[in-house]
């Protein structure tokens, strides 16, 4: 088969690689229906971290089972199913506390962007639908993959519910889709914090109120003004850089909740800030196995559509092309069709 291959900073390569195989009795190989370019594959798109050899890319999934391992006793070939960016046994300890993103068998998952995947950990990893969806759901279905359930955790960690005040900090898929998550949850005032003015439409279409363009200082008092000078109930924080955690911390009300589900780069927290603040902070890897029955039970019965944030379609193929166009904020999610 041919797959993404990442080469160095903006050098994306899609090339011939070995299709995949059954290697461990657990595993299970899928035929993908679709995939895509993550935001947080633009860090290393972009040279942070650098790569030391060519390595495969992509992490967000769904598709229909061809192989499984002689251990794979719930998922069966023929069904169609969505999986985390991270495995699990969905079994130990860790998974039942509901943190399958920290199973003590995770692996990152990290060459999706291809036709063919081997998943581990099948039974603790993937979900099936009842039978294959329609097409029309696809987009929606493989969201849940990650970055619906990112933006899901965002608004669970900052504990969104009715009649709260909340503050989105990142206009990204992930961030979009917190602001949808925090509606589904009953947010009273959900603030999206952006200046793309396509990104805001769609923050208003999935349940915004407002819209803040200003960043840093400006941000934070804009925010303060908007909630009477105390600040949120609850802060999502989306990006993961040093100006978006202090931006999100510093617009939380004290007593507050700031979640954080961006990669971080380069973030550093100020202890003494911190301490007088007054807010809990809560996040991570999102554990998306723990809400993906709900989410795709969600989108199966089209009570949402967060397949909205794919504004790009191409090609596998053209994968290349789909990293550019992120890159350059041409687009703000590229759907790969293999």
């Amino acid at each position: 088969m041919q797959g993404t291959m990442i080469y160095g900073p903006r050098d994306i390569r899609y090339e011939d690689r070995p299709d995949p195989q059954i290697t461990r009795p657990a595993d299970a190989i899928l035929r993908l229906s679709a995939t895509c370019i993550c935001g947080s594959d633009l860090w290393p798109y972009r040279g942070n971290p650098g790569v030391d050899k060519p390595t495969p890319m992509g992490h967000e999934y769904c598709g229909i089972v061809e192989e499984v391992g002689k251990e794979v006793r719930n998922i069966k070939r023929g069904q169609f199913v969505v999986g985390s960016f991270a495995t699990s046994d969905n079994s130990c300890i860790i998974c039942r506390d509901g943190y399958q993103s920290s199973c003590v068998q995770r692996e990152f998952m990290n060459s999706a962007q291809a036709p063919l995947l081997r998943v581990p950990l099948a039974d603790g990893t993937l979900v099936p639908t009842n039978e294959v969806p329609p097409k029309e759901l696809i987009p929606g279905l493989l969201a849940t993959s990650d970055v619906l359930g990112t933006g899901w955790f965002a608004a669970d960690a900052a504990i969104v519910k009715p009649g709260r005040t909340v503050v989105v900090v990142g206009d990204g898929a992930v961030g979009l889709l917190a602001v949808l998550s925090a509606k589904q949850m009953g947010a009273e005032r959900i603030i999206a914090m952006s200046r793309h003015e396509s990104r805001q439409k769609l923050a208003l279409e999935f349940g915004a109120t407002d819209i803040v363009t200003e960043r840093g200082e400006e941000g934070i008092a804009r925010i303060k003004d908007l909630t009477k000078g105390i600040g949120a109930d609850s802060v999502l924080e989306c990006v993961g850089t040093q100006e978006s955690m202090t931006q999100a911390i510093r617009s939380a009300r004290p007593g507050g909740f700031v979640s954080y589900v961006g990669v971080p780069h380069g973030v550093e927290i100020d202890g003494r800030g911190l301490f007088f603040a007054h807010v809990h902070l809560h996040g991570g890897p999102a554990p998306v196995r723990r809400y993906l029955p709900k989410l795709i039970d969600l989108v199966l019965t089209e009570k949402i559509n967060p397949g909205k944030v794919f504004d790009l379609v191409l090609p596998l193929n053209q994968v290349a092309e789909g990293y550019r166009a992120m890159d350059e904020r041409r687009a703000i999610k590229t759907l790969l069709l293999t």
